[in-house]
């Protein structure tokens, strides 16, 4: 088993990685924050086989903090782990891409990225030290460094945005892929450049105005019930970002149902990409359907009751016959030119799950009536 440090463990970066570490049997995890003192971080440092230096200020109260916390405290490590640890374990840094700049946070990061360099080379201790750029993810703090936790978390709460200049494009990295390559780091199979900086593969770049509009297309859905192109990876993780900020009492939303006298039906998701998902509840004796379509495919699933599904092709006789049940979970497939029928055979209501490959347009239902 391999003991780790996380410095820095309470903030974004820091939970997402020890939350992964966790599930891992041979790592034991020692954490360090802002509750913790200088005899913690040495007692930790004398124990541990690797260590993920995650700390630092990037929007402290005094502009001096910035060189105090963040430089500084990288020299405490640095200096403790020449004195206290044996096993030449390896440090892991997250730096920024702001080291590049002429700004009191990046000059920080560039002098703590300079004692990492210097001390990796005098020692020979691995050192993998990963210039990010924005993170995006669950737990992120909004309305502080994150364009991405701000903007979801506004949205969410119903709360207005500002963006001073639309057209900035802004390289994005997810959480996920952040930790993946920084148990990539911790495994030794690092993505390493010749220059000595470590680096996350994928990343996105994307301007402020796009990045606000696929975020707010988000908070349509409970109302359109369509969902955007989860195919696209950035959007898949915006998504999942943005549902970590919605508030608890807006998780629940109440379902259209269309009444008659056969029972209800009542759209549950709908894509421009895989079509729509519905649902229906049947009463005993009652049949739905008998219709066909031009182009539409739909998918039956009887998930409650027993049914019998009927499809003839428009051009011929033969019926074809399906019973169903929902204790014994069947998709049947409804082919294009085949009108079709499900009738509710047994003593209870019947629950029926269906999957079209489009969405349904009233101007153009692509529904012709036929009986089976």
């Amino acid at each position: 088993m391999k003991s780790v440090l996380v410095t820095g463990a309470n903030g974004f970066i820091g939970k997402n990685l020890i939350e992964h570490l966790r599930v891992r049997e041979d790592v034991k995890i020692y954490c360090y924050g802002r509750d913790n003192n200088f005899n913690d971080l040495e007692s930790y440092i004398e124990e541990v086989d690797f260590i993920f230096h995650l700390a630092g200020v990037n929007r402290p109260k005094e502009v001096s903090e910035y060189e105090k916390i963040n430089y500084g405290l990288t020299e405490t490590l640095v200096e403790l782990h020449g004195r206290k640890n044996k096993k030449k374990a390896p440090i892991l840094f997250t730096s920024s891409i702001q080291a590049e700049l002429d700004n009191p946070y990046g000059k920080s990061k560039r002098l703590s990225e300079e004692v990492l360099f210097e001390y990796s080379k005098k020692h020979n201790i691995p050192v993998y030290i990963y210039r990010l750029p924005n993170v995006f993810g669950k737990w992120c703090k909004p309305n502080y460094n994150s364009v991405v936790a701000t903007f979801c978390y506004n949205i969410a709460h119903d709360i207005p945005i500002q963006i001073h200049d639309p057209n900035r494009i802004l390289t994005l990295v997810y959480i996920d892929d952040v930790i993946e390559e920084f148990l990539n780091a911790f495994d030794g199979k690092a993505n390493q450049m010749e220059d000595g900086f470590c680096y996350v593969k994928r990343t996105f770049n994307i301007s402020l105005s796009e990045l606000a509009e696929i975020i707010k297309s988000f908070k349509s859905i409970e109302k359109t019930l369509i969902v955007p192109n989860f195919g696209n990876e950035l959007i898949r993780f915006l998504y999942a970002t943005y549902m970590s900020y919605v508030p608890r009492e807006k998780l629940e939303h109440k379902l259209e149902k269309k009444e008659d006298e056969r029972g209800w039906l009542s759209e549950v998701i709908k894509s421009n990409n895989f079509g729509q998902i519905f649902i229906s509840k049947t009463k005993p004796g009652v049949a739905r359907g008998n219709h066909w379509h031009h182009t539409k495919v739909e998918k039956f699933l009887v998930i409650e009751g027993e049914a019998l599904i009927k499809l003839r092709q428009i051009n011929g006789n033969e019926v074809i016959e399906f019973k169903v049940t929902g204790d014994e979970p069947k998709i049947i497939d409804i082919p294009v030119g085949y009108t079709h029928s499900i009738t509710n055979i047994g003593d209870r209501e019947l629950i029926t799950l269906f999957w079209a490959n489009e969405i349904f347009d009233p101007a153009n239902p692509d529904t012709y009536y036929l009986e089976v």
